[in-house]
Parts: structure tokens; C-alpha cells; sequence
């Protein structure tokens, strides 16, 4: 098998922080790149298209997370970028954090996703909680649900 991107949903959460620790294994073990992609809430989605939040608020947790995402790698010495999305959407209703994650490993020809298989907490922050089976149930590369 050959994987050249290990792609990593992150949210902030600590679980996510965690699956980012296997991404970053899978990586170095494969001699790849993880691509760590940060997922907007609902929440904040609506908030920053309806001016109730600014963009620089959504950078600005973006990269205190991606922040996070390089420490891991760079302690195994394997290269990251990231990239960022919307979970949802109101003009497109069947945007949810499970398709914009599919989408993004097709987009990016992933060649391995690591998701973490996150308790439904309710967390505003948790957007990722419920895509895990969705993206073991739909995914066209192998997937570890952690």
C-alpha cells in the first residue's frame, strides 16, 4: 500500500488531538504527509456568515490548533499542512462534517484518514463527534476510527 497523505480531521477537541498523534505515526511509517483538517462548527458558521463573529476569531483558533497539530509532527519529524472547512452549510444541506471530511481525502487523493471516534458530548467545539461513521461507512481509502 502506498500512502503519500494521512488526512486528520481536527476540531480542537482533545480526541482529535489524539487522533493526530496516529496520523502523525501513520505518516512517519509510510514516509507521508498529514494534511490536518480543521472543521468549522455550526455555530461558528453561522455566527461568522451572519457578522456575529469575525474571521480573525476563526483563524486565530485555526491556528492555535494547527499550532498543536505541527508540535506533534515535528517530535517525529514528519511534515504537516492543513487546510480549513464549513461542517455545514445552509445552501448545501447535505454538507455535513462526514462529506466535507470524504471530500477533502478525494480532493487531496488521501491516502489514509484518521478520525477519532469522539463521544457525543454536545460540545459546541466538537463538530467531528459524529462523522466517524460516516466516514468509515463511505470512505474509499482506508480509515482508522481511534
Amino acid at each position: 500500500m502506498e500512502v503519500e497523505t494521512v488526512l486528520v480531521p481536527v476540531d480542537g477537541s482533545e480526541d482529535a488531538m489524539a487522533a493526530v498523534e496516529y496520523g502523525v505515526a501513520i505518516a512517519r511509517q509510510y514516509d507521508a504527509v498529514v494534511h490536518a483538517l480543521y472543521v468549522l462548527g455550526e455555530d461558528a458558521a453561522t455566527a461568522l456568515r451572519e457578522g456575529e463573529l469575525e474571521a480573525d476569531a476563526i483563524a486565530t483558533r485555526s491556528e492555535q490548533v494547527m499550532a498543536g497539530v505541527r508540535s506533534v509532527a515535528a517530535d517525529r519529524d514528519v511534515p504537516v499542512d492543513h487546510s480549513s472547512a464549513h461542517g455545514y452549510s445552509r445552501d448545501r444541506l447535505a454538507q455535513h462534517p462526514g462529506s466535507v471530511i470524504l471530500d477533502v481525502a478525494e480532493s487531496l487523493d488521501a491516502g489514509f484518514v484518521v478520525i477519532p471516534r469522539e463521544p457525543v458530548t454536545g460540545h459546541p467545539e466538537a463538530v467531528i463527534e459524529r462523522a466517524a461513521e460516516y466516514v468509515l461507512a463511505h470512505a474509499s481509502q482506508p480509515v482508522l476510527s481511534v
